[in-house]
């Protein structure tokens, strides 16, 4: 059985944690700015290309459900490396594609492998300090976010530039160098159980019944994320549609979304200091608060004035989302040390659920009713994620 080291990693093995956590998520988001692009290039319906995005978040959840388990069974050095080396085949293969049924399938395979940023994440709390796992998972959930939301920028400024084959080509390139750098800094990782593979599914389900917090944590954090996922799949389309501007502009907005993404190491600091429930109630307002915000658009008839209120609602929301799954992820990792691979299995599953429903429904929001019908929707999915932090306040509250 191997060991990993009890002293506090180093400044480098965090930084590299959290490039691999961005850049392997980043994969996921590269062809929301773009999907005109690939529309027009392989001369698709607007309901094939709307699948790319909901097939890839449905990869993830799958992946994390049915693989990111397996960090709990083997070490996770080796699930990290094998994942990398795939999706970088896999990200190869997609910018040679020429048909939509490879489109679709590698979009499914490339949200399946890019869970290797969800074997980084445990990585960190396992690594981290007593007291400072808060700390140690915001500062990687930085990398994360800034991966999902630069990803944007990057892809629509190099499709734009190169063409979108020659983006996907350049993330396989990117996750193939960080998977040098994991490969160097990365320490061998105590295994926590010794299960069969369908025993480690079905301890899932237990981990599910037995904590009511974890539940409230999973379906939270769910609700945002169709909230996030609603705006960020339609925004492309929306941004061309009404203000005739191209993939550069709709990445750009990633730069506005990465600005709450800088806050994650302080929501980590504030969960440790001030609990994660009272975090997850904080943030789960301001993504209810900066999608209200955008109602105001119809009054506002200056287009620069219009983009200002999305990019500031962008910072907001993405601020309170980020904050949340920090303190979503601290709080259920110290459920139960042993099986934190489980645990965030199951949050993520939860998540990406959220993303891929999220997909779905922003883009037929959009298609039959436009932008503000996206905005709707996810004013709905934070007010109920607020509800049941809300509610999970007062079960805690009866308890103590």
């Amino acid at each position: 059985m191997t060991t990993v080291p009890t002293a506090s990693p180093s400044k480098l093995l965090v930084f590299i944690l959290a490039l691999g956590a961005g850049i392997a998520v980043a994969c996921l988001y590269y062809a929301q700015p773009i999907l005109p692009l690939l529309q027009s290039d392989l001369t698709l319906s607007a309901h094939t290309i709307g699948l790319v995005p909901t097939l890839t978040q449905i990869g993830y959840a799958v992946g994390i459900f049915f693989l990111i388990p397996l960090g709990d069974r083997y070490n996770r050095r080796h699930l990290i490396l094998l994942k990398s080396l795939l999706l970088c085949l896999t990200l190869v293969w997609f910018s040679l594609s020429n048909s939509a049924y490879s489109l679709l399938f590698l979009s499914l395979m490339i949200g399946i492998l890019a869970t290797m940023a969800q074997d980084i994440v445990p990585s960190a709390a396992i690594l981290a300090p007593t007291g400072q796992q808060g700390k140690f998972v915001g500062t990687v959930m930085t990398g994360l976010l800034l991966g999902i939301l630069l990803s944007r920028t990057a892809s629509g400024l190099i499709s734009a530039a190169l063409g979108w084959r020659a983006m996907y080509q350049i993330a396989a390139l990117s996750v193939a160098l960080v998977a040098i750098g994991l490969w160097r800094v990365l320490p061998q990782f105590k295994t926590h159980v010794d299960l069969s593979y369908a025993a480690l599914l079905g301890s899932m389900l237990k981990l599910w019944k037995k904590y009511p917090a974890l539940r409230h944590a999973a379906l939270a954090q769910g609700l945002l994320s169709v909230a996030f996922s609603a705006f960020w799949s339609t925004l492309a389309l929306m941004v061309a549609q009404q203000y005739h501007y191209g993939s550069v502009v709709a990445g750009a907005f990633g730069l506005a979304g990465a600005a709450g993404a800088l806050a994650a190491p302080l929501a980590g600091i504030l969960s440790d200091r001030r609990g994660s429930h009272y975090v997850t109630k904080i943030g789960a307002a301001l993504v209810l608060m900066s999608f209200l915000f955008m109602f105001s658009l119809p009054l506002v008839h200056s287009i620069v004035m219009q983009l200002m209120i999305i990019a500031l609602a962008a910072v907001g929301f993405d601020l309170g989302l980020q904050a949340s799954l920090v303190s979503h992820q601290t709080l259920v990792y110290g459920l139960d040390p042993a099986a934190r691979g489980r645990l965030n299995g199951i949050l993520f599953t939860g998540v990406f659920l959220g993303m891929a429903l999220g997909s779905y429904l922003g883009n037929l929001m959009f298609t039959h009713g436009g932008w503000l019908n996206v905005v709707a929707l996810a004013c709905i999915s934070a007010l109920l994620s607020l509800m049941i932090r809300l509610y999970e306040g007062r079960r805690l509250a009866k308890l103590a």
